[in-house]
């Protein structure tokens, strides 16, 4: 069976090079593909500190070098191209489509991972991780004692607001609606907390301040008033999408695009493997992520040898 590796992982994220480690260590010929830069939602996160090992905290983008570094130094083969589709999944030899070429290999592991929705307004993207952000659980801490902001009324706004509202001196949920989209355990939560307040009605326009964010620019939708709210911080839970088109109809997955997958991070296909944020039930975070990479690099390995 001859392919071009034993492995190809698609995606360079924390999973997708947890995974090229162990499966490199195993030597087993690896190739990984990646289509912007190596370490995912690492890039976007200036500072990491709830991921064991760095009690002083460590820079998203330093780690993510540091990941790429230690994976390639055993012989991971690093590839930046854009991967276009799949087939042949169920055959011994699975094909990969590139923007260039194709490959071959005996297994697949699938790290592309995913994005969070964007509002889309001005200044988002210049005060993201300088005030907006899309991970409480990995930037709230930087704003305790502080008044923030979350976007968003579904079960994603209300659960990491709580998380919040343990942390922030107030939480305010901004929602373009009158009611909330959230289950009912998670609106009683949130209703019985004296630190959170409601935006009922309102949309953030834009995200204003200087260095930092300053403020959410918001519109009452009945009023139709514009005015600047102040928030040291904005958590942006506007919905979650995995990077997976590419792979529709080719696997199992749920109504929004998520992988499923066993413990073990294999697919309804042999050979086939998902690991963080594009599996289904993911929690998003680093440490899961790792994690998700190293076990399906040691499936993949049991698998391809017996």
């Amino acid at each position: 069976m001859e392919t071009d590796y034993d492995v190809i992982i698609l995606g360079a994220g924390a999973a997708g090079l947890s995974a090229g480690l162990y499966t490199t260590r195993a030597m087993m010929k690896t190739l990984i593909l990646e289509s912007l830069g190596s370490g995912g939602q690492l890039l976007i996160t200036d500072e990491i500190d709830n991921y064991p090992g760095f009690p002083k905290g460590v820079k998203g983008p330093q780690l993510a070098r540091d990941m790429e570094e230690q994976t390639v130094r055993f012989g991971a083969k690093l590839e930046y191209a854009e991967v276009e589709g799949v087939d042949d999944l169920e055959k011994p030899v699975k094909l990969v489509h590139a923007y260039e070429r194709d490959y071959t290999a005996k297994a697949i592991i699938i790290a592309t991972g995913g994005a969070h929705n964007k509002l889309g307004v001005p200044g988002e993207d210049h005060y993201s991780a300088r005030g907006v952000s899309y991970c409480a659980v990995c930037d709230g801490n930087f704003f305790r004692g502080q008044d923030v902001v979350v976007v968003g009324g579904g079960d994603a706004a209300l659960d990491e607001g709580y998380y919040l509202s343990g942390i922030v001196n107030s939480v305010t949920v901004i929602h373009r609606r009158d009611q909330l989209r959230a289950t009912a355990i998670l609106q009683e939560r949130a209703f019985a907390k004296p630190n959170f307040k409601f935006l009922w009605s309102h949309v953030v326009q834009e995200f204003v301040g200087n260095e930092a964010l300053e403020a959410a620019r918001v519109k009452d939708l009945k009023t139709e008033e514009v005015y600047d709210y102040p928030t040291a911080a904005a958590f942006i839970y506007v919905g979650f999408h995995p990077n997976s088109a590419y792979l529709k109809g080719k696997l199992n997955m749920d109504s929004l695009g998520h992988i499923y997958t066993d413990i073990h991070m294999r697919t309804n296909i042999p050979g086939v493997y998902a690991c963080g944020d594009i599996r289904a039930e993911s929690t998003r975070q680093l440490g899961t992520a790792v994690g998700d990479g190293i076990t399906a690099a040691l499936a993949a390995y049991h698998d391809l040898t017996g």
